[in-house]
């Protein structure tokens, strides 16, 4: 389903009808803790900063580091490793 939305705006009412608040809270936290690491920001400072686990932030680090992460194409624009 996602593969057939086209356009960001009907992408975000989807998102808003099929997740909660919540929900959309948390992957859009995850993004970010996922940006910032993009970044080369500490880890700690991160958790620090969004209030979230180390756990949480490592998992995000962990997906970084992987040669296929589909992920970080998204966030290295240009690098398709």
């Amino acid at each position: 389903m996602l593969c057939r939305i086209q356009q960001p705006e009907q992408m975000q009412r989807f998102l808003e009808e099929i997740l909660t608040p919540a929900e959309r809270n948390d992957l859009a936290l995850r993004w970010e803790l996922m940006r910032q690491l993009a970044e080369g920001v500490p880890q700690r400072q991160i958790a620090e900063q969004l209030g979230v686990s180390l756990c949480k932030i490592t998992r995000g680090a962990r997906i970084l580091k992987q040669n296929d992460s589909f992920s970080k194409q998204f966030l290295y624009p240009g690098d398709t490793q």
